[in-house]
């Protein structure tokens, strides 16, 4: 029988799909059998070329250490890790000679070779690594997010040998589901390590702290110069950096973590970015609510979020008990929690009076601060926090409205979004899993097609996600690439046809009848913190003019011309615009670089010709500038800029 080698001959075909399953190119096919080749770049290729990098990166380790236990190394979006337990940390330096070795190994072409093996013979062969056979138990499983379905996802136990090409001799092995790229050679020189880290093992903090190697691999050596090349721009724009540099948030121990605080620059941002939303949602026909921040865990009993996710939620705090002289509780207490979803608080809004079909689409809008207890490790600056501002919405709308109401929360998201300047999307539609979620089989698939169906006609690309929706319901994405091709999961739509049967909402239809609405969740930011975070980060910290902390200063050429400057500062306070004139003693030069620095759009500079005509010189971001300007036109440019959202970084054209 044929094999994937004499079917392919391009180089650039690294696996194979039989019957629709991702199989080795030394795999033996049939004359019936469905075969489709792989190639390196493709989604799938790159997967491959990474876990084989993986593969190659744990040889190399053991290699340089014969004692270092091998944990898991699943390909991960531009890379791929290894997690190891080794006797002490890995340093830069052992990164260096862990590549060296690497190289080796590339360079010696070993082949991949799969071979099938018992739950015995697998405990016997990896005796030796005890985190090995802790996932030999768990053979036939899909594993979960912490990559255990490399080694073990298939419905039978595989070991990869590595072999040497010209002697056969076994160089190494490990346990795992496969494919491989058909040689280590395929890796060539795209490919690099990145840095080292601690993980628990499966991403747990009960289990053992182990040491995790990140890498990237490429199909080219340009490609993955390319890459880094975008990283280094990435670190530039780091949001937790230019949160220092310009002033705008901090993570104060005394507070906690995840839990940040927004210096007076990030929260006039931050109150332009909430402002804006406000406005918007009052003129899309959103009604405004507030809820606590505590309530007691009854309501997240009702709303099914003490079963499905408690694990994301503080501890209780128990309270209310009384306990008499005699220390008997005379009064049972209550065990309260912060809110990690607004939704229950809704339904509760909605429940409160009795409701009419001429009501509905009932929407309902709030910027809710919830709780989450996210594990340590997954904390990241803002993207990721403990204490987060959803703009949460929740609309209740009859059968009939669903379809109509998903496709005006779609264009309201795009709208909004493009005035924050995000405007390159496409979505993403999350489905069942249903291992994980409530309903019938019929209400989920109505959702989802009907999701589908205004996903299609929005003329976006939509992209699967099998298995991402929420518990109840699924859910339409908007994903946004910010300005160096990155892509941020921004505004979601989920239908809910779990709530409002548990919460027992019901309205008056106009028959008389009492029916049940449909629930509509949308979070158009995802949350403030978050979505300040995104922006920083395509901006690079030059916010557009109506974002950015201070919009203007006036830098006198001397001391002489302050008080002319102070008159055209103060005309543009009176409008509104966040403006100053820089008094201190330094040289204009200095003031110049130091207002460039924090990203200022205009710095108004006058001296005697200025004064003279009445007039001021811009000079922008860049470095360009507009000479003798006169003051009402510098003022109405300034505030154009400022009501149409306008980036402004350069000299306008003449």
């Amino acid at each position: 029988m044929p094999d994937g080698f004499s079917l392919f001959t391009d180089r650039s075909i690294v696996a194979m799909r039989v019957g629709g399953e991702l199989r080795d190119l030394a795999t033996e096919v049939t004359e019936t059998d469905a075969v489709e080749p792989v190639t390196i770049d493709s989604e799938d290729g790159l997967a491959i070329l990474r876990h084989s990098a993986a593969h190659v990166l744990a040889q190399a380790v053991q290699r340089i250490n014969p004692e270092t236990t091998l944990g898991i190394g699943p390909p991960i979006v531009d890379g791929f890790y290894y997690d190891f337990d080794p006797e002490t940390a890995f340093t830069p330096e052992d990164l260096k000679t862990i590549e060296k070795e690497m190289q080796r190994i590339v360079k010696q072409g070993q082949r991949f070779v799969r071979r099938v093996v018992t739950e015995e013979e697998a405990r016997a062969e990896l005796a030796h690594e005890p985190y090995k056979l802790e996932l030999i138990g768990i053979k036939g499983g899909a594993g979960d997010d912490n990559g255990e379905s490399v080694e073990v996802g298939g419905a039978e136990l595989t070991i990869y040998d590595n072999v040497d090409p010209k002697t056969g001799e076994l160089c190494w092995k490990d346990l795992c589901r496969g494919p491989h790229v058909p040689s280590t050679r395929v890796l060539g020189n795209g490919w690099a390590l990145m840095r080292s880290a601690g993980a628990y093992w499966r991403g747990s903090e009960k289990n053992p702290m182990l040491q995790r190697i990140y890498g990237t691999a490429w199909p080219t050596k340009e490609e993955l110069r390319a890459y880094q090349t975008r990283l280094e721009e990435a670190a530039k724009r780091d949001h937790r950096k230019l949160g220092v540099e310009l002033d705008l948030f901090s993570f104060p121990d005394e507070i906690g973590s995840g839990l940040a605080v927004f210096h007076p620059k990030g929260g006039i941002i931050r109150h332009e970015i909430e402002s804006f939303m406000r406005a918007e949602l009052l003129k899309n026909g959103y009604e405004v609510v507030n809820s606590p921040h505590i309530t007691k865990g009854a309501l997240f009993e009702t709303s099914q979020h003490l079963n499905w996710y408690r694990d994301g939620m503080f501890p209780a705090m128990h309270l209310d008990e009384v306990v008499d002289d005699d220390g008997r509780v005379v009064k049972q207490g209550q065990d309260y929690y912060l809110k990690p979803m607004n939704c229950p608080f809704h339904n509760l809004i909605f429940r409160a009076r009795a409701r009419s079909y001429r009501e509905l689409p009932l929407r309902l809008a709030e910027f809710g601060t919830v709780y989450r207890y996210e594990k340590s490790g997954t904390l990241s600056g803002l993207t990721r926090v403990r204490g987060l501002t959803q703009d949460d919405a929740h609309i209740y709308v009859t059968d009939e409205q669903v379809k109509d109401e998903i496709k005006r929360q779609l264009d309201f998201v795009f709208a909004t979004l493009r005035a924050y300047g995000l405007d390159d999307f496409y979505l993403e539609l999350s489905t069942r899993d249903p291992e994980k979620s409530v309903g019938t089989d019929a209400q989920w698939e109505i959702a989802t097609e009907t999701l589908r169906e205004v996903g299609e006609e929005s003329g976006l690309e939509l992209v699967a996600d099998p298995g991402g929706a929420a518990f109840y319901g699924p859910k339409i994405s908007v994903q946004a690439r910010d300005a160096i091709g990155r892509t941020w999961q921004l505004s979601t739509v989920q239908l809910d046809f779990n709530q409002p049967e548990l919460f027992e909402l019901e309205y008056t239809a106009a028959d008389g009848t009492r029916k049940q609405p449909v629930m509509i969740h949308r979070a158009l930011l995802g949350s403030v913190e978050r979505f300040f975070a995104i922006l920083l980060e395509h901006y690079a910290g030059a916010f557009p003019v109506w974002l950015s902390p201070t919009q203007v200063v006036g830098i006198p050429v001397a001391e002489q011309y302050g008080e002319y400057l102070d008159g055209v500062i103060a005309r543009l306070r009176e409008q509104g615009v966040r403006a100053e004139v820089d008094h201190s003693d330094d040289r204009m030069p200095k003031k110049i670089r130091t207002h460039t620095k924090a990203k200022i759009p205009f710095q108004l500079i006058a001296g005697e010709e200025d004064r003279a005509a009445g007039a001021v010189s811009f000079r922008f971001r860049d470095g360009t500038q507009l000479n003798g300007v006169p003051v009402d036109e510098a003022i109405e440019r300034i505030l154009r800029s400022i009501r149409e959202h306008e980036q402004v970084s350069t000299a306008w054209a003449e």
